[in-house]
């Protein structure tokens, strides 16, 4: 078999597996929209606060959890909306509520967390402190995520926006912005009476 015949076969065994992968946890989800996959391996907890919406793509070794949930709880701490893209190694960390919109990409290694831990006692070690500064957050819909970005609580990002690789975003960002640095920082806005992006600053 030539290369090109050992990397199709590859292809197809890889789908295969995702088809099987993502039947088995399906169930386990609040709600999972029909087209959605999940490849695998996959870490995860709670997954009965998490909903994915249709044609979602939760891409290999991601860690996606819902922290301190009750079986009885069901209300959903985490909403992935319709056709989102979720990239290799993203983890997403919930308490209180992070939803991402519609048709949001996220790159590879992509941090989101609605929580930090707590560390002001000196007397007790920091992993052992429990969690602080919850605080829900929010990344609109066609918005666009580099790799190795971090969302932090309390954290609004509009609609169509773009966050630059390594970036640390802290604070809201508005609708229609370019966001780089750490802290991330808005460089560019869409400006709707010139019909461009801009430079801001």
């Amino acid at each position: 078999m030539g290369i090109g015949t050992i990397e199709w076969l590859d292809h197809a065994r890889s789908r295969v597996v995702t088809r099987l992968y993502t039947l088995l946890f399906a169930s386990q989800f609040k709600e999972f929209g029909a087209g959605s996959r999940i490849a695998p391996p996959f870490r995860y907890y709670g997954l009965n606060q998490i909903s994915v919406g249709e044609k979602v793509i939760i891409n290999r070794d991601c860690w996606i959890q819902v922290l301190g949930g009750r079986q009885d709880d069901t209300s959903a701490k985490i909403v992935i909306r319709a056709h989102a893209g979720i990239g290799m190694g993203a983890s997403i960390s919930a308490a209180q509520q992070i939803t991402i919109g519609e048709y949001v990409l996220l790159a590879r290694n992509v941090y989101i967390s609605d929580h930090a831990h707590a560390y002001e006692n000196l007397d007790v070690p920091i992993m052992r402190q429990g969690i602080d500064g919850i605080a829900p957050v929010s990344i609109g819909r066609n918005t666009w995520l580099g790799e190795n970005a971090v969302v932090l609580p309390g954290v609004t990002i509009g609609e169509h926006c773009v966050i630059g690789a390594n970036a640390v975003v802290n604070t809201s960002i508005p609708d229609f912005s370019v966001a780089v640095g750490a802290p991330a920082r808005v460089v560019k806005q869409f400006n709707k009476n010139s019909g461009r992006w801009e430079r801001v600053g």
